[in-house]
Parts: structure tokens; sequence; C-alpha cells
């Protein structure tokens, strides 16, 4: 007879509000072992008496089997003497002073509820909240750790008995699932104008509403969207109107795969990143002919794609009315597509309370489709991407992600989600940039990225920044050592910083803006930092060590320094912001710094000669106030910015003088490249600067011979890659280091990356990329934190 011994047992990661405590009592009821398991707050604990094999097995088990949503840091196991358990238990949550565990993300629903949700005969039929312990609110709704029902904003629904019965039962989908509801005790829903409040037959009128062509403010997961009937063009231009977004894309919401493919050419891996567990917004090409609106993204041949990740959402595509008379799952709602964009006005944070809708959705929306489920932290929907593929980049072993998905936003599904870092580091907060903010809080072997903030550049984005760090630092008991913020004296995130740390008086660290993007593509790719990388960190503004504004950046950069061993030839920024709004004006800019004449044939020419209206002096043209300005450097400081190069050369080929959001005319002029062409203008680089003049010479010159926009955008990305390469083999030759890094704002054009990644590549580069986070400022603190934290320890 085996004498029985027994083993404790800690585990850490993501193991609470993802099913990890049933999971553990049914593996050890299956292996009839003795014990209990526990939630704390630093994750999970087991106490199990058996034989000695067996115990083994349930470890190895433990780590083979765990639940989907589920990610183990750590899993240690200590033998210890039986201590003569009868039954296997789970024990009542303890909170462990000081302890820390990361929250899973929100989930969207699972297969087994969507199942139920249109099953006639199932107790939550066409119930919109729906969930169990693999699907539902997890981040948006926990107020603290642990992850407890009284720890959330479920805490005022009373479940009722059979809810309970399922939370009760640890042979049951929904046994210890926090959210857990039913139409009789969990929230519902209920449609909302200036006339009159309506809690019967929601669904069925806010479908009416829809395919009227109303606008509806509609409460979601993490906030709330403004939807409208995406082929309705008239509907389309209303929301833009009232939005204030002129032509910014619209994020789309389709009912099925089926459906996106009618609308987009999708591949397999774009399929997968669409019915993940996550499902971000997906940039997919659109299809010549897609009925959806040419407003929804004028200039673009992409469409950004979700599917529904809620019960809510679902039923908005469901002809209800038909599924009701037939008591049959019914098929799809005749609408085909809803825009569904952030529930704000442009540059606001999204609006996530119901009063805080009203307030501020009221000359948006002509209703409201409410419910009274709260959120406790708003959060944005992420958008990805799916490279091509070709140059697979190699993956960190921690990394839920195929490295074909290439995040642009990172927020719902994935924060907050942690980095695992290759060693730890202490306690360090990071506030990031001005625009595309987020936060990073660090401790250990963890990285907390926050939820996407936004850009920093009102007081109501700063009051979410805020809120943010203060519910992240309560929920994961971080209390900071040290705080790191950008080297730019005047963003917010930079004034939060310096103001915390001399009230709390703590360690305050200035990073340089590009190496901080060179620092988060190493720690997105799991590099330890002992070894630096050529980093090329390409954006359209960051603050440089000479007060410059930096953006095209060749660097050798670790977490512990960086040198800057080549950039784009600066040129004049007139009139500093306004010229990122006015590409003319770069255009002119960088013509005069090549010394190439204004002729009257050039585009950015025409277009200002013709707009007197943007001139400060009816008396003087805009061009000659813009020479005078270049001549005398009034208000045009010094640029390397990379994006504001692509700025001009958009300007020049005649795509676009004017943008009324962030890299319009670089997006717009990437979209009419001509992808078969391999031809390309030169760039030169000659002492420690990439000097675009030889290609704006070549460039004008195939203007005036009738060369096409998609030529010249080609000849344009195909020389840059090829300098890139260049620039990197004799950084290679001269530092002997083989690893580059690709980060910053820029490397979220596809053609400039995929040109470069092969150009590199074949030169037997090993290139690191973004994967887990974005490569644009979103993903800026990440890197903070770990130079901050490497400067901390020298």
């Amino acid at each position: 007879m085996t004498t029985p011994t027994g083993s404790r047992i800690k585990i850490t990661g993501i193991v609470q509000g993802v099913g990890f405590r049933p999971f553990v009592y049914n593996l050890a009821m299956r292996m009839k072992l003795k014990g209990w398991v526990r939630n704390t707050s630093a994750g999970v604990d087991i106490e199990v008496d058996g034989a000695e094999s067996t115990l083994r097995e349930f470890a190895r088990r433990l780590r083979d089997e765990a639940p989907p949503l589920a990610l183990i840091a750590a899993l240690e196991v200590e033998s210890c003497p039986s201590n003569g358990f009868t039954i296997f238990e789970i024990l009542h949550s303890e909170p462990v002073p000081g302890a820390f565990q990361p929250i899973s993300p929100d989930v969207s629903i699972c297969d087994d509820c969507l199942r139920e949700l249109f099953d006639p005969t199932d107790a939550r039929y066409l119930y919109p909240f729906i969930n169990c312990t693999n699907c539902g609110p997890r981040f948006s709704i926990i107020q603290d750790i642990p992850y407890d029902r009284p720890q959330t904003t479920m805490a005022p629904f009373a479940m009722c008995e059979t809810c309970r019965a399922e939370y009760e039962d640890p042979a049951d989908r929904r046994f210890h699932a926090q959210p857990v509801a039913c139409p009789e005790c969990g929230p519902q829903i209920w449609l909302e104008s200036s006339l009159r409040r309506q809690t019967s037959n929601v669904m069925t009128q806010t479908q009416q509403l829809l395919t009227s062509g109303k606008i509806l403010a509609i409460k979601g997961l993490g906030g709330f969207h403004l939807a409208c009937d995406a082929t309705n063009a008239a509907a389309v231009k209303e929301l833009r109107h009232r939005k204030l977004r002129v032509d910014k894309p619209f994020a789309l919401m389709m009912p099925d795969l089926a459906t996106v493919e009618k609308h987009c050419l999708v591949d397999e891996a774009e399929r997968e990143l669409l019915t993940s567990r996550q499902r971000p917004i997906v940039l997919l090409e659109r299809r010549p002919d897609s009925p959806i609106a040419e407003v929804i993204a004028p200039g673009q041949n992409n469409l950004g794609v979700m599917l529904p990740y809620t019960p809510l959402h679902y039923l908005l595509f469901e002809n209800l009315q038909i599924a009701k008379e037939q008591s049959l799952p019914s098929p799809h709602f005749p609408l085909s597509a809803l825009v569904m964009t952030s529930g704000n006005l442009s540059e606001e944070p999204i609006a996530y309370t119901n009063e805080d809708a009203r307030q501020r959705l009221s000359d948006l929306a002509d209703a409201f489709l409410m419910h009274n489920r709260e959120i406790h932290v708003r959060c944005d929907d992420s958008v990805y991407r799916v490279r091509s593929g070709k140059w697979e980049v190699k993956s960190n072993k921690t990394s839920p992600l195929p490295t074909s998905h290439y995040p642009l936003r990172r927020s719902r599904g994935y924060a907050p989600f942690p980095i695992i870092l290759p060693h730890a580091v202490p306690p360090i907060l990071a506030t990031g940039p001005e625009l595309k903010n987020t936060f990073c809080l660090a401790k250990d072997r963890y990285a907390f990225l926050s939820h996407h903030i936004g850009d920093m550049e009102n007081y109501e984005t700063l009051q979410s920044f805020e809120q943010g760090i203060e519910h992240f630092e309560r929920l994961f008991h971080i209390r900071p050592e040290a705080i790191a913020c950008d080297l730019h004296p005047n963003y917010l995130a930079t004034r939060y910083a310096l103001e915390r740390a001399e009230r709390e008086n703590l360690p305050f660290i200035n990073i340089q803006h590009h190496h901080a993007h060179i620092a988060a593509c190493m720690a997105d790719n799991g590099l330890d930092g002992d070894e630096p990388v050529i980093g090329v960190s390409f954006d359209g503004t960051g603050y440089g060590d000479d007060s410059a504004i930096w953006g095209g950046e060749f660097l050798i950069a670790g977490y512990s320094g960086y040198q800057r061993y080549a950039h784009l030839a600066y040129t004049p920024l007139p009139g500093g912001d306004k010229a990122v709004r006015e590409p003319w004006r770069m255009a002119l800019s960088w013509l005069h710094t090549a010394e190439i004449a204004w002729e009257d044939d050039l585009a950015p020419v025409q277009w200002a000669a013709s707009n007197n209206q943007y001139s400060v002096s009816s008396l003087q043209s805009p061009v000659a106030v813009l020479q005078h300005q270049l001549t005398r450097g009034i208000n045009a400081p010094p640029t390397s910015s990379a994006g504001r190069l692509f700025d001009a050369v958009a300007a020049l080929a005649g795509v676009r003088q004017m943008v009324n959001y962030e890299a319009q005319a670089a997006i717009e002029f990437e979209n009419l490249a001509d992808a078969s062409s391999e031809d390309s203008y030169p760039f030169e680089h000659t002492s420690g600067q990439l000097d675009p003049s030889p290609m704006l010479l070549a460039l004008i010159a195939d203007l005036r011979a009738g060369a096409g926009i998609p030529a010249i955008s080609a000849k344009f990305h195909n020389g840059l890659a090829q300098a890139i390469t260049q620039i990197c083999m004799a950084m290679r030759k001269e530092f002997n280091i083989n690893k580059v890094a690709l980060s910053g704002g820029v490397w979220q054009n596809m053609t400039l990356l995929e040109k470069s990644l092969s150009r590199l590549e074949k030169e037997n580069f090993e290139v690191l990329i973004h994967n887990k986070v974005p490569a644009n400022d979103g993903g800026l603190s990440l890197g903070q934190a770990m130079i901050a934290a490497r400067l901390l320890v020298e």
C-alpha cells in the first residue's frame, strides 16, 4: 500500500476569474485527491494529500490542462507530510498583505453561452448578460482583488436560487463565475430618449431605429458606442457631422464571418484574429463591390471590422420578432454591418457611465440603449492587423499572440494582461507619452500596460489617466518606488510624473522618446537588454536631447542607454503643430532645405496660392509668409521626423495638402502604392544623416514626366526601405551588432514594414518587431519602465 504524502502548491499568473479553482477541484476529484484550493491576493494556493506519483502527475496536469483563459507564470510545489484531509473543497479567498496577481481581460461570449442565448428552452434565452466561467466581463467590472463578486460591479445583484445553485455546483460551467446572472436576478436593458424610457421590446425597437437611419448610443462592455447603419451613407455622414470626425475611419461590427467575407478579403490568420476571444477590430482589405458606405473610410483600401463580443451585440443582429414567433434561432437581422465607433466627441475619453453618456452624448445620439451593470473601468476596443507573414519573427514562449498579429491599439480583450519581463524589476510607474497614451506599472517580472487612455490634450483625458493609475495601483498592490516619463517638459503625463515625484519624494527619470520606443520593442521580444541592438525608431514627434523634434532615428540602444548613430536630416517644422495638420508646409520646407525651387507647377505651391484664407496676412500669400518664416527661422524648430517626410512627399505627389487626423496623408499615400513595383528613389547617407534631397529631385522629375501616384508611392517606399537597410549594414559593420529593432508609429505602415523586413532578412539580420504592444506611442510606457528599471540598479 502506497503511503500518502502531501504537497503545497502556489500558482501565480492569470489564475483568477478564469475558472481555475473549478478546474483544480474537478481535476482533484477525478484523481481522487483530498485537500483544498483557494484564491489569494497573490494567486492560487493548493494543499493536497495523495500518493507521491499521483501528486507529481497532478502538478503536471495543473500546468498542461489549465483553462484556456489562464496563464500560469509560476507553479511552485513543496512537499509536506500528509494532512489527513478527507475531502477536497474550495475555501474562501484569503487576502495577502502586499501581494498582487494579474487580472483577466474582458472575454468575448463563448460558444456555449452563445448557443444558450438562442435556445428557446434555456432560462437565459435572449438574455443580454449571459456569461459563464469561460467568458464575459472581468477587467471592466473588477474593483479590487481577490476577484470575488462583492469586489465587482455585480455586487448589487443578489443571485436567485437557480443562479446560486449553478454558482455553487463544482460540476457546473458557472461554478464561481462571478458575473453570473439571469433575467430574474441580473442586470436589465432599456431604451431611452428625451421623450420616454422603454423597457419592453427594447431590442426590436433598437433595430427599428437603426434601420430608419437613426444614431444610437449603445452601452457595451467597456463603454458606449455610437452606432448607425453602415450601408446608410446619410446616417454615416450625419454621425461624422455630430461627432466632429471629418474623415477618420469608423470601426464596423458585422454579425459573422460569412458577412465579413462578403465585404472584405479575409485570410486564415485574419479569421483567427477576428474570432479570437479578444475580438479586436481587425483591419481588412475591402472588396470593391462592398455596399458599405464609402464615407466609412474615405481614401482607404481597408475597413476596420470586429465581430460581436457580447450577447447584447449578437441580439442587435438577430430578427427577434421571427425568433419569438417561431421559437427558433432566427436568421440574421437584415443589417449587414453597423458603425460601432467610440462614444465620445472627437478627442474626448469614451463615455462609460449612464449619467456621463446622457450629458456628453445627448447631442450626438437620437436614443440610448442603456443597462444597469456598472462599468468600473472604461476600455476602448483594441485594433490589430495581420502582417503578410512571409518573414516570421521569433516569438517569446510566454506570448499568447501569434507573431503575424500586429497590434495598433492594445485595450479591451488584452489589457491588463501583463507583459512577462525577461527579469525582475522594482516597482515602477511609467507615465507614457502625450499621444495614444498608455501608462505602465511594473513589478517583479510583470509589466501591466494600461488600457488605451488616448491623447493627453484635455482635462477629461487627464482625469481618466489619473483614475486609471489609481485603480491599477490598488488592483495590483503596486506602490511605485520611481516614476519614469517622457523627456518633453510640457506633456501632461510628464507634469503629472514630476509633481507626484516631488510630492512623494520619489526618483524621477526622464526617458528620451525614441530610446523608449526601442526598449519597448526589446521587452516585447523578451530581450534581457544585456546586449545592445540596432534601433530604427521612425515616428512623427519626439523630443530630442538637443531640443529638436526627432523622429527618423538610427540608434545603438539597450535598456541602460543609447547612442544616436544617424538620423533623417533636419528640416524646419514651420508653424510647429500647424505643419502637422498642413502637409503642404512640410513639402515646401523640405524643398527649401534641399534648395529646390518652389515652382508653380508643384501641387503644394498651387494649393497654397489658391488658399489665401490660410495666410496670416491678407496682403501676403501663404507661400510668401512661409518663405519668410523659413528664412528667418520664426516658429520653425528643426525636425528629423520620418512621419513629416511622409507628409511632405504625399503633398508633393498631390495626395493631400491638409489633414484632419493623424497620418492621414501618409496613409492615403501608402494605399495608392503599386505593390508590384520594385523601382526606388535614391537617398544619400553622409555624416550621420539620411538626406532625402536626391529622392525629392527624382520624385519631382517623375511628376513632370507624368508618372502616376502609384508608381511614385512605390518608389518612395522602396527607396526608404533600401536606405534603412544600407544604414543598418553600416552600423553592423562598425558595432558588430546583428539585431535590428523596428519601433515607432511609422512602422504601422505595412508597405514600409514588409519591404524593410524583406531587405533586412536578405542581409541576414535578426529583425525584432512588435507583437504584444503597439509600435506606436501606445507601447512607449513599457520601454520607459524597462529603461528606468535598469538605471535604478546601475
